[in-house]
């Protein structure tokens, strides 16, 4: 089938005289993840993973994904012809070198011009200008091969109310035009979605598992522009956005309203997030400043009220997970359950807690050594039956209207050998290492890393991703410009200064390909410590509050410092998570968080 859907690809690029056409991930937005009407590179290769981009010449298609994707990529790409391309590898190409070395001179490169964005599309026609290559992006050619392609989404989007925001839209707006002014611009244009529903405080349901709804948004001194389809708009978000004096258009007028810009305009616009269509549309004689876009600065520093809500939101999450952990401990080997089934009762529990509206991305449940493929997507073929031995790998999050959360444990359902042992208990040292962390304001995730990722160092292993990653409130489960990793990776956006407020998840692994493979995931708030004639401190809170299975430790390879965090986080969740059990759960939480 995907033989065929490239060929069918094919066959139109000749007509076009296209001999390179590229397929992205994103949508319109470039967004992480997308609503099923934007999965073009999924139809086309057949690969489900949320990041990766394939390249379809005339002789050869391939998809380049990072090191969460690699073995996901070799198993879903298996006989459709098309070459995996492992980005960051030693000795793989990226995309513009490869494309220069197999494009002949004077031939043409095509893509949706929508879907790639503008840094992206300026790095191809810089390197492949020597040849004389042409770019066309006008049309997507997915769609003309995509019969059955569904329809885009409808859905109702929500006001998010004060209560869980913290800030109203207009005060939101009067930040964003500070910092135009500042820069001497005076039009912002916006297309990221989270960075939209933050400003505007709305939610959606456009992109599953990611609260935001389909728009566009144009920001001038004196008036905002919201380009979206009006039937999504409830009354109640009408009333908050005529506060700021908002002007509605369709979604797709935005690609006219840009080539009408006036010429004495400058504007303020992020390079890695506005689409090649949108940029291109814009007059050439308009002043353009690239720069990050404020609202991403702006929404990545938690307020008061978001904290608080946060620390709420965990608190009903944990128990979700609490119940999950002791239904699977006490259940295994005694009822049949795969890793699909105990995917569906983990939602059961959330579903029970306040406030809950989806799920944060979807669950990753891998047992054994389905554990050691990162972003493992369970399906009913390759489905592990789960025994009491071994280790369970479950990777979820929920989305509330207080709170988005994303959380990794491990589960030890019987004997493990003694090497499964060692490599846990080094996760949940490195874990516990950077949860200590003090450090002085100025620090970014880089500096902190080899906090977790130094015990894994020390077995001569590592993870082929990052630490870390910034995460939203009642938004997207990755968020910029957060992270921790330990080398800058430009194109991630995550190694900014760690400003108070800020929520960076904190989750070393190992993955043994083929044996098995152990993360242990919580969320960091910073927050400010000692002040004194060095500066400013600052440290982390452990918002997450569920239960690191004991089971899996080997409490001989733990300092004192290590195994006093431990104690005392377990004790901070025996606490907080306990009232909201029965009795025999309580009973069963005293001893999986007792002191080792």
């Amino acid at each position: 089938m995907i033989k065929n859907r490239i060929e069918e690809l094919r066959k139109i690029m000749n007509q076009k005289s296209i001999y390179a056409y590229i397929i992205p991930s994103s949508d319109f937005h470039q967004s992480e993840y997308v609503g099923e009407y934007f999965k073009s590179r999924e139809f086309i290769s057949g690969f489900t993973g949320s990041a990766g981009t394939v390249v379809v010449t005339m002789d050869e298609a391939g998809l380049w994904t990072d090191g969460r994707y690699f073995l996901q990529a070799e198993k879903e790409l298996e006989g459709s012809g098309i070459k995996l391309f492992k980005s960051g590898v030693n000795g793989v190409p990226e995309i513009e070198d490869y494309l220069l070395e197999v494009m002949p001179e004077n031939s043409v490169l095509g893509f949706d011009g929508r879907v790639i964005s503008v840094g992206e599309g300026e790095k191809l026609r810089e390197k492949l200008k020597s040849k004389n290559i042409t770019i066309t992006y006008e049309e997507d050619l997915i769609n003309d091969i995509w019969t059955d392609r569904t329809t885009m989404s409808e859905s109702k989007g929500f006001l998010l109310d004060i209560k869980y925001s913290g800030e109203d839209f207009v005060s939101k707006l009067n930040r964003v035009r500070d910092v135009m002014k500042e820069k001497s611009t005076t039009m912002h244009i916006i297309s990221s979605l989270d960075d939209i529903a933050w400003l505007f405080n709305i939610r959606g349901r456009d992109v599953k598992y990611n609260p935001v709804i389909l728009s566009y948004a144009v920001v001038t001194l004196d008036e905002v522009y919201l380009f979206v389809d009006e039937n999504k708009l409830t009354d109640e978000i009408k009333a908050e956005l005529n506060k700021g004096n908002t002007i509605i258009k369709p979604y797709f007028e935005i690609y006219e309203f840009v080539k009408s810009i006036n010429e004495d305009e400058k504007v303020l616009l992020d390079k890695s997030k506005i689409n090649f269509a949108i940029y291109n549309n814009i007059p050439s004689n308009v002043e353009k400043i690239n720069s990050i876009n404020p609202t991403i600065l702006f929404k990545a520093i938690k307020n008061e009220i978001e904290l608080e809500n946060i620390r709420k939101c965990h608190i009903r999450d944990g128990v979700a997970m609490t119940k999950f952990m002791y239904w699977i401990k006490n259940n295994v080997g005694k009822i049949e359950m795969d890793e699909l089934s105990i995917d569906e009762k983990l939602l059961s529990f959330r579903q029970e807690q306040d406030k809950f509206i989806e799920l944060s991305f979807n669950t990753i449940a891998g047992y054994k050594d389905h554990g050691a493929i990162i972003h493992y997507s369970a399906s009913k073929e390759s489905a592990y039956k789960l025994q009491p031995e071994g280790l369970l790998l479950v990777d979820s999050g929920g989305q509330y209207y207080d709170g988005t959360t994303d959380i990794t444990r491990m589960y030890v359902l019987g004997d493990i050998p003694k090497v499964q042992k060692e490599h846990y208990t080094a996760v949940v040292k490195g874990m516990i290492r950077l949860s200590m962390a003090k450090f002085l304001y100025g620090c970014r995730g880089y500096n902190l890393d080899i906090l977790a990722r130094g015990p894994i160092w020390d077995l001569d292993l590592d993870y082929r991703c990052g630490t870390g990653h910034g995460i939203g409130f009642v938004l997207n489960v990755h968020e910029a410009p957060n992270g921790f990793r330990w080398k800058v990776v430009p194109e991630r956006n995550d190694s900014c200064i760690l400003e108070a407020g800020m929520v960076t998840t904190n989750e070393p692994g190992i993955y043994i390909e083929g044996s098995h493979g152990i993360r242990i995931e919580n969320e960091l708030i910073t927050i400010k410590g000692e002040e004194n004639e060095y500066g400013q401190f600052m440290e982390f809170e452990a918002v997450t509050l569920v239960p690191i299975d004991l089971d899996g430790i080997d409490p001989e390879l733990m300092d004192r410092k290590e195994k006093e965090y431990l104690n005392s986080y377990h004790k901070k969740v025996y606490d907080e998570i306990s009232p909201f059990l029965n009795e025999d759960e309580k009973v069963w939480l005293k001893k999986y968080t007792r002191a080792i």
